[in-house]
């Protein structure tokens, strides 16, 4: 994936007195009264914004934030907040704009941050009249919100097309850097967590990667049902028995490229879904019709932590059990420890998904990953090999 970049621009000079838009991904939790909880992802947009006010440029910043009604503004839609702490990081001004499609003024040196852009009609439906106009704002056009790159809308899309100028923030060239080394021309062997409660919701995942990797490791619910597939009792496991069909297929193809998925060799289960259950470690053919897998067993584990020591790169994608509880948990803390060992001694690694991010700050193992996604669904709609809208619009651009 070849695209423009922001810092390319700014290195060599062509943002000075010019007009960048950037499209961020301020997207914040906040509480009831409106307060940021977790400013991560404001922060992670200053860099971007630092890049183009150091270059000259004036700066205009939007973002979605929350899920408001387009043409319907409402004080809880406001990206005041955001604004706020965006000064407080920033140590300078920055104003905030409404009704901003039909013009915003921002001289060379300042920035503004532009009222929530899904607030505007025709923006999640990528309306060409509203992308015209918000190109024209702008001399330059800069993505930096690998988030939404899966979705094309006005701002993550259509002004790609109509800018003089369209490239990508630092953040989002980031991930195509990583996403590209990870999958496109990986470091072999090429391995692939893939877990998580049902194979329906990373079907297309695993097929797309079964055609790639040398080895792909499930866990949850997903590796009950490749269980079933290879004739396990697996108890009163969650599991998806009308998809057993499809994981004997993903077996096939991965044995037909010479890759493998190994299953657990042992198990670790109880009779109740709960943090206090008893747990009993046990071989995978002896599962209870009464019991339940929760985690993988001490001696898969084992055989996993050695699997991933030879990996040159590796996909992670999903805890290997239900993590929450201490009692199941050793599985998926055995394998963060072994990633991050991994990295440590050469191999790429990237992460990416909800759960993954919690399992990695549990585990205190952010700093050992070569690289985390934060994309969530665009993340894993790479992870699927469907072409990420954004990302593609900004590709078309930079062969002009």
């Amino acid at each position: 994936m070849k695209v423009l970049t922001l810092k390319h621009l700014a290195d060599s000079g062509q943002l000075a007195g010019q007009r960048v838009f950037i499209r961020a991904d301020l997207n914040v939790p906040q509480d009831d009264a409106g307060n940021i909880t977790e400013d991560t992802r404001i922060r992670a947009s200053v860099p971007a914004i630092q890049m183009a006010l150091d270059a000259g440029a004036a700066v205009m910043v939007t973002s979605h934030l929350g899920r408001p009604t387009e043409g319907e503004f409402k004080p809880e839609d406001s990206l005041a907040p955001v604004g706020q702490r965006l000064a407080e990081l920033l140590g300078r001004p920055v104003e905030l704009k409404r009704n901003w499609v039909d013009g915003a003024t921002v001289a060379p040196g300042q920035v503004v941050l532009l009222e929530n852009c899904r607030v505007n009609n025709g923006e999640k439906k990528n309306n060409d009249d509203l992308a015209r106009k918000m190109a024209a704002l702008c001399d330059v056009y800069a993505n930096d919100a690998f988030g939404t790159a899966h979705r094309a809308e006005a701002t993550t899309h259509g002004i790609a097309k109509y800018a003089k100028v369209a490239c990508a923030g630092p953040l989002l060239a980031a991930e195509i850097d990583a996403l590209s080394k990870a999958l496109g021309n990986p470091k072999r062997p090429l391995m692939a967590i893939v877990a998580g409660s049902k194979v329906s919701t990373k079907l297309t995942i695993l097929n797309n990667l079964a055609a790639k990797v040398d080895r792909l490791i499930v866990g949850g619910g997903i590796a009950n049902t490749f269980l079933l597939a290879e004739g396990f009792a697996i108890g009163k496991s969650l599991a998806e028995r009308d998809l057993v069909l499809q994981c004997k297929e993903i077996l096939q193809t991965l044995a037909a490229k010479g890759g493998t998925l190994p299953l657990p060799v042992d198990v670790v289960v109880a009779k109740e879904f709960k943090a206090d259950a008893t747990p009993r470690i046990c071989a995978t053919h002896d599962v209870q019709p009464d019991e339940m897998i929760l985690d993988i067993g001490p001696q898969s584990a084992l055989g996993l932590v050695h699997a991933i020591a030879e990996a040159g790169t590796i996909v992670w994608n999903g805890p290997l059990g239900v993590f929450e509880f201490d009692a199941f948990a050793e599985g998926t803390h055995q394998m963060a420890l072994a990633i991050a060992n991994a990295t440590a001694n050469g191999a790429f690694s990237i992460a990416g998904g909800g759960d993954t991010l919690a399992a990695i700050a549990k585990y205190g193992i952010g700093d050992r990953i070569s690289y985390i996604s934060t994309g969530g669904g665009a993340f894993l709609e790479f992870l699927e090999g469907k072409k990420l809208p954004a990302i593609e619009a900004l590709e078309q651009r930079a062969q002009e």
